[in-house]
Formats: structure tokens, C-alpha cells, sequence
């Protein structure tokens, strides 16, 4: 839909309100991600519905809402109305609108095909009810008055149940989740809004089967189809969550315990989806090039991913540390020692495991091997996990890996410092090159105190010149944010699809998940400056009529993903800091 934008006086498309809300005058888009239903909801007239595990089921479209607008967590509030969605049922409210049309998906998502034998979707209307069945959803939806109700499920049952709850209980469980999502409400209007959006994002993650039982964290709405939970992505989401919903992070755990091979090898992500949308994505995974060879098992989301074993274990870790239950420990420690195994044999004589030439991270878009600053943190961060939870499991392998730690901190400052540049060096590979430009990444080596402090704060002094925007006159895009990479990539060679882009993807957008966790590196060591990596970024997604924590940016390509799980770590960062945010940064 093609419409004008309206900016304020600021040239932004959206503000931030005294309430927390983003206040626009223009009609943007609104992601909406609650435990069982999704949507994109644009309030000039159109919806698309989708369920998690089942994939898109129907597009609506509806009389506009009128400006002026304020934007919250799956929340609209308009001038003749609003967008509403429960949390204890998949369903929602339009308020101040009357239904125009109502039109079937034609698949479920960009990969699924339908054949001839697939059944025609049946619709059907009494008095004010109408309902949409497909082979793998359902909607069903009644006009109440000038309220537009819109349930979806897995079948016509689920939807149709879902209508039980009044307009009224739909708006209460909304404005309940924005209470919810308003953890920060004493901060100025730019942080509050940042807070609310950012702890949205954390707690939509947390998706819900059929019958209520939890269904993996969700990466973000992007990635929705095929129904998938990462190990990588569900761990920085999650940080919130250990406090917010440690249940939610325990059960995270199983379904991810359930990926991991015997040899410790683990997939990037594990397929969570429902019986419809599995049996689609398995027949396009076996027949469709290159996908038969990146996903190797039915169940797998792009097999063998270096980094997916490590988060494992620092998952664990995390909520043992947090909760005390070192139950979960015991239930797991046997996928523990194997991943050990496994990273122990990859591992030179100076303990330091060597990444494959492939490129199965993170960054997924870049061929890093040999020694690669991000997996070497990670790793540290493991042993040290291990050390913490091991002592009363299993002391030997408790003292192996703190033998293992000790010797890999003695290694990495060696093999990767560069004291010319006064950070470590990206990764190393066995040939001796060296891409040493400055990458956010590298950081995982200071949050588990994998180099020495000295190094430490050399490198985030460095991060101030090199990777924040506004202090890098070198890159051409004036203020803008942090820049996960800089200056780009060396060998084009070593680089694909999007990050073959200089300040694209990998190659130097800003992250906010990165954001969080260089703003925190600053933050627990009593550095100013971080207000600049929690808010910048959210200033962007402002400024361009982003309604919702975003996956990454820059100023030449624009976004990735809206609602980005991971994303709510700046949230959670600005929240656990409140006081050290208020007394240590200039604002």
C-alpha cells in the first residue's frame, strides 16, 4: 500500500509520548505478535492474519482509522478508534471500523505450494459471524457494531473459541500487556518508549501451542514460518525473561536439548511447527536446492552451526545461576560433556577451537575460519558456565573446563590483540590472514572477561571512535548509530548475499541486540557513554515509522525484520542499569 509519510517539526514520521506510546500522524505499519495469533496490521484498511506453526490464513481489509495515532505493544489507539489484541486467546479488536473484504492466503508462507489435491478454502456467514477455513487455519471473525473481532487457529474450532471473549476483556488484556511491557515509566519519553517496545519484543517471543503449552521462543515475526526456535537468537532474548518468566527459559532449554546430536553438533535453529505447516516445509526441504543439503534432518533449521552447542550450555548456565535449579543441570549434563567433546577436539595446542571454513554463526553471510573472536568468547563463556553448575555434578569436568578457561584467556589476547588498532582482530584464519577490523561481535570476549581488562577498555574506548557513528567521520552517513563492523570486509571473497554490501547486514549495520550488549560492557564497568548505543538506534526506528524493535538497519538499505526478539536486550540492559544509565552517561 502505497501512502505519503507526515513528519513533525523534528522530521521524524513518529515521537515519543509522556505515556511510553510512539505518537505518528501517519498510518505505518503495526507488527503484532501475541502468544498464538500474529499480524501485520496497517490501520488505513488492511490486515494480514497468521497463527503461529500453521503460517498465513487470511488478509482483511476494513474501513481506515483515523489520525492521530499512538503506537504501543500490538496497540493502536486512533481518533475514531483502535487495534487491540488479548494475550489468553488468539484474538484481537478493530475498533471504529466496518469489515469490507475478507480473502483466503493462497499458501502459507513464500515456500509452500499448494497442489490440486490441497482442498479449496470453505467460507461460510451467519447473522454477524463469518468464518474462512483453509487446509492448515482458520478465521473467524464478527462485526460487533463498529467493532471488528478477528480470531484465528489452527482450525475452525480454535478461532471460533477464541470469539468468546467480549471487546471489553480483549482491550483490558491489551492495556495489561502495555502495563506489563512499561517496566522503565520514570524515564524520559525516548528511553520509556525504547523500554516498552524493547520488553515487547522479549515477551512476544515466547510463543504458545494449541493447548497453552509453551511453544519456543520465536526469533522474531519474520521468522515465523516454518514455526522455529534458535539457540542463538533465543538466548539474548531470553536475558529478560530469566527474570520475567524463568518458566519460559527452562522450558526453552528442553525443546532446545532436543537438537543436539550425540557428537554435540546442533542446528541453528529447531522446527516447532504444526502438523500442516511441517508436512509442507518437509516436502520443499527434500526437493528444493540448496535446502535438502543446509537442513539436514526434518527437524533441523540449518544444521551444524558452530555457535548453537555454546549457547546451549550458557542457556543452562544462565538459569542456573539465576533460579538455583540445578536440576535442569543433571537433566542435560550428559549434551554438556559431549559438546566439550566436541569443542576439545576442534581445539589446537593453545586450547582454542578452530571454526570450520563455512559460514555457520551468526554471521551467517561471512566465511570466517580458523579463529574467530565471537566463537572464542562464547567458548569461555561455556567453561566458565560449567565451572559454576559442574562443581557438585561433576567435579572432573568441572576441572577440565577451568583448566580449559585458563587456558584459552592465556591464548586469545596472543593470537588475536592488535595493539596498532587497539582491538582484537575479527578472526584469524589457519593461513595467517587476518581480517582485523573492528567487529561488535568480538565483544562476546569481553562480557565473558575472555581478554584482560586492560584490552577491555582499550577496546570499548576504541568502539567510541571506530564503530559509533556520530564520532566516525570516515563513514559517509553521518549520525546514524552503531556500526557492528568497520571500516568493511577486506576480502570480498569472504563475503555473500547481503553482507557483500559495505554498512549492510554484517558488513557494518547497526544491531540492536549488539547495541545492548556493548551498552552494558560500557555500564558494568562504570563507563559513560551508554545511553548513545541503547537510544540511537530506537531514535531510527522513530524517525522512519518503525513501529516496533527492529532486527538491524542502516542508512543505504534500511531494515531487516520488525519485532526482533533479541532486539529487547537494550530493554533489559536500560532497566537492570537504571541508576548507573541516570549518574554515568553525559544523555
Amino acid at each position: 500500500m502505497t501512502r505519503s509519510m507526515t513528519y513533525n517539526e523534528h522530521g521524524n514520521v513518529m515521537w515519543p509520548l509522556a505515556s511510553g506510546l510512539a505518537g505518528t500522524d501517519t498510518p505505518v505499519l503495526l507488527p503484532i505478535m501475541a502468544p498464538r495469533l500474529q499480524a501485520d496490521c496497517e490501520p488505513d484498511g488492511r490486515i494480514t492474519v497468521s497463527v503461529w506453526g500453521v503460517g498465513a490464513i487470511a488478509t482483511l481489509s476494513f474501513t481506515p482509522l483515523a489520525a492521530p495515532f499512538a503506537y504501543g505493544p500490538n496497540l493502536i489507539e486512533a481518533a475514531n478508534g483502535g487495534v487491540y489484541v488479548a494475550q489468553s486467546l488468539p484474538v484481537m479488536v478493530i475498533r471504529g471500523t466496518q469489515l469490507q473484504r475478507l480473502a483466503a492466503k493462497t499458501k502459507a508462507a513464500w515456500w509452500h505450494t499448494p497442489d490440486a489435491a490441497t482442498p479449496k478454502p470453505k467460507s461460510s456467514r451467519r447473522g454477524i459471524r463469518r468464518t474462512l477455513v483453509l487446509e492448515w487455519g482458520a478465521v473467524a471473525i464478527e462485526q460487533r457494531g463498529n467493532d471488528l473481532v478477528i480470531a484465528g487457529g489452527a482450525d475452525l474450532d480454535e478461532a471460533q473459541a477464541a470469539l468468546s471473549l467480549s471487546v471489553d476483556a480483549i482491550v483490558a488484556e491489551a492495556k495489561a500487556y502495555l502495563s506489563r511491557c512499561d517496566r522503565l515509566p520514570e524515564a524520559d519519553p525516548l528511553m520509556r518508549s525504547m523500554v516498552i517496545q524493547g520488553t515487547h519484543a522479549a515477551l512476544s517471543a515466547m510463543r504458545q501451542a494449541r493447548d497453552g503449552s509453551f511453544a519456543g521462543l520465536a526469533a522474531g515475526q519474520g521468522y515465523s514460518s516454518p514455526a522455529r526456535t534458535y539457540y542463538r537468537d533465543g538466548y539474548w532474548t531470553l536475558q529478560p525473561l530469566l527474570t520475567l518468566a524463568p518458566e519460559a527459559v527452562r522450558d526453552q532449554i528442553r525443546l532446545l536439548a532436543k537438537g543436539i546430536q550425540p557428537d554435540g553438533e546442533a542446528p541453528s535453529a529447531i522446527i516447532l511447527s504444526g502438523p500442516a505447516q511441517s508436512a509442507a516445509w518437509d516436502i520443499f526441504r527434500r526437493t528444493t536446492h540448496p535446502y535438502v543439503l543446509e537442513h539436514a534432518r526434518p527437524q533441523d533449521w540449518w544444521s551444524d552451526h558452530f555457535d548453537s552447542p555454546l549457547f546451549f550450555i550458557l542457556t543452562l548456565g544462565d538459569y542456573v545461576r539465576t533460579t538455583g535449579d540445578s536440576a535442569e543441570a543433571r537433566l542435560h549434563w550428559a549434551h554438556v560433556k559431549s559438546i566439550v567433546a566436541r569443542y576439545v577436539a576442534a581445539s589446537g595446542p593453545d586450547g582454542l577451537p578452530r571454526k570450520p571454513d563455512h559460514d555457520r554463526d551468526w554471521a551467517d553471510n561471512v566465511f570466517r575460519e580458523g579463529l574467530v573472536s565471537y566463537n572464542l568468547g562464547l567458548w569461555v563463556g561455556a567453561l566458565d558456565a560449567i565451572v559454576a553448575m559442574g562443581g557438585s555434578i561433576d567435579p572432573d569436568l568441572a576441572k577440565q573446563a577451568g583448566e580449559l578457561a585458563k587456558t584459552a584467556r592465556a591464548s586469545i589476547d596472543a593470537a588475536l590483540w592488535q595493539p596498532a588498532l587497539g582491538h582484537v582482530a575479527e578472526y584469524r584464519n589457519t593461513d595467517g590472514f587476518v581480517e582485523d577490523h573492528f567487529a561488535l561481535d568480538s565483544l562476546t570476549l569481553l562480557r565473558y572477561d575472555a581478554i584482560s581488562t586492560a584490552h577491555a577498555l582499550t577496546s570499548l574506548e576504541t568502539a567510541t571512535t571506530k564503530l559509533e557513528s556520530r564520532n566516525n567521520p570516515i563513514q559517509p552517513y553521518g549520525d546514524w548509530g552503531v556500526l557492528c563492523a568497520f571500516p568493511p570486509y577486506k576480502k570480498p571473497a569472504h563475503t555473500r548475499a547481503k553482507s557483500a554490501f559495505a554498512f549492510r547486514y554484517h558488513n557494518g549495520s547497526d544491531w540492536p541486540y549488539w547495541d545492548g550488549v556493548y551498552a552494558e560492557e560500557r555500564l558494568r564497568r562504570g563507563l559513560p557513554g551508554a545511553r548513545y548505543a541503547l537510544t540511537r538506534w530506537w531514535q531510527a526506528c522513530l524517525s522512519s515509522g518503525w513501529a516496533g524493535a527492529i532486527e538491524y538497519y542502516s542508512p543505504p538499505f534500511g531494515r531487516g525484520s520488525l519485532l526482533q526478539g533479541w532486539s529487547g536486550l537494550p530493554a533489559d540492559v536500560a532497566v537492570r542499569y537504571r541508576d548507573a544509565i541516570g549518574l554515568s552517561d553525559e544523555g
